[in-house]
């Protein structure tokens, strides 16, 4: 496990002819002698939360606010039409989105969003049939529920709500702890916990606490605060995932089957009020991360990068940050241990919600605000 320096590595952000910081078109140099040409390619949205690609290079993008757009040449589309009713309320409202990768033949999307109950909301998660795409109305149809989290509770905090496909075509989705840190170690809670469900909403045979008394069948692992990135590792299969800690204590973490990531028993961050947290950071039966910050550098979105636009990242992890408004690189080593860390344009660009890497190895970022960007992160000619 590895902590996190408390500096960021410099970089060179180049101005438009204007002056302004954020042009249409930016440079940041970067380590290894490295250029990114940095161009926005969406403007205008409401709080961006989840992006990723169409097949034919268009994005599909979600709005915190309760809407989906499709961005083709800089343009926005019209709200997709046919989404469920989505709860807006804090923190909660439309979230991930991911496109099917059989897409091409199912035009099957899933998507997160935080949903209303009885009690309060929860996280949820749909699939859906998108059509017209390519045009300026794209529409859902046979859209259904495949998730949707057992207990709901009031307040507007801690959805997680990432999607990552695995190899095995079964589904992961995060939970957060709904703001209610305890919930993390009940068993029979969704909350706090990495979910997995096949693309129908049912049950693998092979979920590690299937059929057992007063746990979730859903559940695949526990103990986590607030997951807001997640991806598969296309070398090893297996999944990563980035969680918010409170202060401090923000976490990378690649869940197990079964297994128990400690909050908020163990941590090594501390209460907003400089209070300890739980029993310290480590008790024999709860897992250690991967790797850590302190201080917190409130973390969403996460890529294991595979592409061939930038070979010498190849398999390190990108991490969006939220109050430190950068992405870092987390570079790993031949066995797959992180090693080191290149925090690039911090405070340039503002919050950094999601990161995709798209198939000619480029890289889009959200950038959530009000109103919100899509960047397009792409290698500077002769670096």
């Amino acid at each position: 496990m590895l902590r996190s320096p408390r500096f960021a590595f410099p970089v060179l952000l180049a101005l438009s002819a204007s002056g302004h910081a954020l042009a249409q078109t930016a440079t940041v140099n970067v380590d290894g002698g490295v250029s990114l040409n940095v161009a926005v390619v969406a403007e205008g949205l409401q709080h961006p939360w989840g992006v990723d690609t169409l097949p034919n290079g268009e994005l599909i993008v979600t709005e915190r606010e309760g809407t989906m757009r499709i961005v083709f040449d800089g343009a926005l589309s019209e709200p997709v039409r046919g989404l469920p009713r989505i709860a807006v309320n804090g923190q909660g409202g439309l979230l991930d989105v991911a496109v099917d990768p059989d897409f091409g033949i199912t035009r099957r999307i899933f998507f997160s969003f935080s949903e209303r109950g009885a009690r309060g909301l929860g996280t949820a998660v749909a699939t859906g049939l998108l059509n017209d795409w390519e045009t300026n109305t794209p529409r859902l149809t046979d859209v259904e529920t495949i998730f949707s989290m057992n207990q709901k509770s009031r307040g507007g905090r801690h959805f997680g709500s990432r999607i990552a496909f695995a190899p095995d075509g079964t589904l992961f989705i995060t939970t957060g702890d709904r703001g209610d840190a305890p919930r993390s170690q009940d068993f029979s809670d969704h909350a706090g916990a990495v979910i997995r469900i096949n693309k129908d909403g049912s049950i693998p045979s092979d979920n590690p606490f299937l059929g057992q008394s007063n746990v979730a069948p859903e559940l695949y692992s526990k103990g986590h605060r607030n997951i807001q990135g997640a991806d598969i590792d296309p070398t090893t299969g297996l999944l990563w995932t980035v969680e918010h800690g409170a202060r401090g204590g923000d976490e990378i973490n690649q869940p197990e089957a079964g297994l128990n990531y400690g909050w908020p028993v163990i941590s090594y961050g501390r209460h907003y009020s400089g209070q300890r947290i739980g029993e310290g950071t480590e008790k024999a039966g709860l897992e250690q991360p991967k790797y850590y910050w302190d201080p917190s550098i409130a973390p969403s979105g996460l890529a294991v990068y595979d592409g061939d636009m930038f070979p010498e990242w190849e398999g390190d992890l990108l991490v969006g940050a939220l109050r430190s408004q950068l992405m870092t690189r987390l570079e790993r080593d031949e066995n797959g241990q992180i090693v080191r860390e290149e925090q690039m344009f911090a405070g340039q660009f503002g919050r950094v919600r999601d990161i995709e890497v798209a198939a000619d190895g480029s890289i889009f970022i959200a950038i959530d605000a009000n109103p919100g960007e899509i960047l397009h992160i792409m290698r500077a000619n002769g670096s």
